[in-house]
């Protein structure tokens, strides 16, 4: 077999990570949507705007990063513009999350040079993305992403996991190299947005099923030359927890001005900052996530123990069997020949 390398991402304190939310809007109705648009918003954001707030978090001192997302991103007419500005202003890196739609001829108004293409697919065909993400999905996704791929794009493909697609996972890898993607992201479902509702029961994955099943097919796809990023979830019992919110920069960001630091936190109004009328970065004046990422208990994330108890099981004498890690801290695994 040929050597591996697998480690935990550790977070890097000068690197500056901006999820943009540019819009809530959207061509699909996924199953686990986590877009929550009386906390979120509806708005679209005006071109101007887009520009004002790229520039309120752009930080030449720090390796600034900027994710658009939705919502769709692409049906924003001025993501062309958007992508560009970000450059301008000295990204080092700029990335969109697209469900494949690609509106607006996207491909022939940004250059392979501008940006990550990053498609969202949970199915190795259609008879398991499309309950998922919509009927027709999985044919237009993968024709957009052959199509990206043949203009010279660095794509990278996440596939959410949950009790409804965990069975196609060790399937993926093989089509994620026949599409000529080199990036594989798989990625826990978490109760937030449509999969917080009251159809969500049964989504989420055991603690048995995610460990015996995710590492060695992130593991195979590894072998077939692909660089795997899969979350950490499950603390091991020498490894300390640490807090994104504490060691890191990451901002999400809302058309409706909220700036979240935890993603678990989306749900609710518990922000960190708002973004004024006049384009500056206030405190939230309510209570605030940030308020809780020091508390240390044995859960590990307290976060996820406020906000997703249901994911902790505990032993009989009341000790958690396992600790839950900060979502944001990754796992990387890939090829030492690479």
């Amino acid at each position: 077999m040929t050597p591996q390398i697998v480690r935990t991402l550790a977070f890097q304190p000068n690197e500056r990570n901006i999820f943009f939310h540019i819009l809530t809007a959207c061509n699909l109705s996924c199953r686990h949507c986590y877009i929550n648009p009386a906390q979120h918003g509806n708005a679209t954001l005006a071109k101007e705007t887009i520009a004002d707030w790229l520039t309120l978090f752009a930080d030449q001192d720090k390796n600034s990063n900027v994710i658009f997302l939705g919502g769709e991103p692409t049906l924003h007419p001025d993501l062309p513009f958007a992508v560009k500005k970000a450059r301008q202003l000295g990204y080092r890196t700029i990335t969109v999350d697209t469900n494949g739609y690609l509106h607006h001829d996207l491909l022939n108004k940004i250059g392979p040079e501008e940006a990550v293409l990053s498609f969202s697919l949970d199915g190795p065909e259609a008879a398991v993305n499309d309950p998922l993400r919509g009927s027709g999905v999985f044919e237009v996704c993968t024709a957009n992403i052959r199509r990206a791929v043949a203009l010279g794009f660095e794509t990278s493909l996440i596939y959410t996991v949950s009790s409804l697609n965990i069975a196609a996972l060790r399937r993926m890898p093989a089509l994620v190299k026949a599409l000529g993607i080199r990036n594989f992201f798989i990625q826990i479902i978490g109760l937030r947005g449509n999969s917080a509702g009251d159809d969500s029961s049964g989504l989420q994955l055991s603690p048995e099923e995610w460990l015996t099943q995710v590492p060695p097919v992130a593991a195979e796809a590894a072998a077939l030359g692909l660089h795997v990023i899969y979350p950490k979830v499950f603390l091991d019992a020498s490894e300390p927890f640490v807090c994104a919110g504490e060691a890191a920069e990451n901002f999400f960001i809302f058309p409706n001005g909220r700036v979240y630091r935890c993603p678990l936190c989306e749900d609710f109004p518990v922000h960190s900052f708002e973004i004024t009328a006049d384009r500056h970065l206030r405190p939230n004046s309510g209570l605030r996530e940030e308020q809780f990422f020091s508390l240390r208990i044995p859960e590990g994330c307290v976060m996820n123990k406020m906000l997703q108890p249901s994911n902790i099981s505990y032993n009989s004498d009341g000790r958690p069997r396992y600790r839950i890690s900060c979502c944001l801290l990754k796992q990387e695994i890939m090829s030492s020949m690479v």
